[in-house]
């Protein structure tokens, strides 16, 4: 069985994106529009991957990785940024709050599963 993987991301199409291709692929797929919303659900449902946006409305992708890794996230949880937000440092950026890996939008829906499944088996 794939594991489950939560997408924290505010805009609805990208969210649509994320979960056809996901879903198409066999992972199971918990959906938050919003910091809080999203460090809830990943204290409740104990995702195996958490795919989360930088720029979200109540905060951003780097608090939401820094919160979940104080806040008891089991170690191997896997997250992922998954951003527009792509200027020099922010990858590096991403990994010091706590992110496993780092993939810019636009993603491309041809490459997008391996290039998640290479960060998360790594």
């Amino acid at each position: 069985m794939k594991p489950t993987i939560l997408i924290i991301e505010d805009n609805v199409q990208n969210m649509y994106m994320l979960s056809y291709l996901l879903t198409s692929s066999g992972y199971s797929v918990i959906k938050a529009y919003n910091g809080i919303d999203g460090l809830n659900l990943a204290d409740e449902k104990h995702p195996e991957i958490i795919l989360v946006d930088i720029q979200l409305p109540d905060m951003d992708g780097y608090e939401i990785c820094s919160n979940l890794r104080a806040n008891g996230l089991p170690e191997n949880t896997v997250v992922i940024v998954v951003t527009s937000h792509a200027m020099g440092g922010d990858r590096e950026k991403a990994i010091e709050a706590g992110a496993n890996g780092y993939i810019e939008k636009p993603i491309n829906p041809d490459t997008f599963i391996k290039q998640m499944e290479c960060i998360f088996k790594a």
